[in-house]
């Protein structure tokens, strides 16, 4: 059986974060793992505390998973702390980890930020031009150049690339920017439009739509999380970068048009929608 490491951080209402992972991992048929980057309080309305894990233990936590159960791909998720970031850019070397999908995580669906602002604003720190912008700087790019792909929504790719992105001619100009910065491909996610869900893939100076219809579905808590670990699923599977793409494209939109409606707020998604047998059934 294939595995896939999922590195962020736990969702205590288990919609995104290493919940939404494990859960999309064993979905798309890969064995899961993880290690925590933080813990968190939230729920669908939003996020009431987070507890970041030490260097330390996030080290251990690695080392365990990759000295036992070698994972044939890795989702990175949340990480809220340049220590941590640090650790894990160094551990993901040291074991010359593949197929690594990294989801830079910023804000939650329900509007809260996830990442101290010295761990993720480069550009606007850069300008301070003090040490700690430097190591800041030095980290960031030491974790994003070793990712196969990253998958940012558009106000993320707006602050990694610092394009205002309007259209899609917008979207092509971002991705191409943080691809070249940081060597490797892009996923740009177009969710955060208005009028539909296409994707952009940028990789090796060429880019493909992943044109989608947008699904009413106003419960999208942990859609970025649950579209990434199907990356890194179907990457660990086998399948080439677009492939596994279109497939993470076609589980997602599964998972949205099942209409699970739970919460007061953005609810999650139904990760097990096409899971049915004689365990799934309701008396």
């Amino acid at each position: 059986m294939k595995t896939a490491l999922t590195i962020a951080g736990s969702d205590s209402s288990g919609g995104a974060g290493i919940q939404a992972d494990i859960k999309t991992m064993m979905a798309n048929g890969v064995y899961a793992m993880s290690a925590i980057t933080a813990l968190t309080a939230q729920n669908t309305t939003g996020v009431a505390a987070i507890q970041n894990a030490t260097p330390e233990f996030l080290a251990q936590e690695i080392d365990c998973i990759f000295t036992d159960i070698e994972p044939d791909a890795v989702k990175v998720g949340m990480v809220s702390e340049k220590e941590l970031i640090k650790v894990i850019s160094d551990k993901l070397k040291q074991y010359k980890a593949k197929n690594i999908v990294i989801d830079p995580v910023m804000v939650a669906t329900s509007g809260a930020r996830l990442i101290n602002e010295d761990a993720v604003d480069i550009n606007s720190l850069c300008e301070k031009l003090d040490d700690l912008v430097l190591e800041i700087l030095t980290l960031k790019k030491e974790l994003f150049h070793l990712a196969t792909i990253l998958t940012p929504n558009i106000p993320e790719a707006e602050e990694l690339a610092k394009i205002k992105i309007n259209n899609s001619k917008d979207m092509i100009k971002a991705a191409e920017k943080i691809a070249k910065t940081y060597n490797c491909a892009v996923l740009c996610k177009g969710g955060h439009n208005q009028n539909d869900a296409s994707d952009l893939l940028y990789k090796d100076n060429e880019f493909k739509w992943f044109h989608g219809k947008r699904i009413d579905n106003p419960n999208t808590h942990g859609t970025g999380c649950t579209l990434s670990s199907a990356i890194a699923s179907n990457l660990a599977k086998g399948y080439d970068l677009e492939e596994s793409v279109f497939r993470a494209k076609e589980y997602i939109s599964g998972a949205l048009a099942a209409m699970l409606d739970l919460g007061k707020g953005s609810g999650p998604m139904n990760h097990g929608f096409a899971i049915t047998n004689e365990y799934t059934k309701v008396k």
